[in-house]
């Protein structure tokens, strides 16, 4: 399953939505999704499902990379 996980780059800072970065993650669960960004340190705002229609809107992105972990 794809996932879209919203976070700012710096865990000790309070989020700016303006800073908010998105990257997009391959993983069982929004849990192993979690789990397999953990050593990153990444302050995780949220964590969304992408399929359907909402992922071949994203795929129309130039930036749409998923990230190999």
């Amino acid at each position: 399953m794809l996932f879209k996980v919203y976070y700012q780059n710096k865990i000790n800072e309070v989020p700016v939505r303006e800073k908010t970065q998105t990257l997009f993650l391959e993983a069982k669960t929004e849990g192993d999704a979690r789990n397999k960004l953990k050593d990153r340190f990444y302050n995780i705002e949220f964590i969304q499902s992408v399929d359907g229609a909402f992922l071949e809107y994203e795929k129309q992105n130039e930036n749409f990379k998923v990230l190999e972990i």
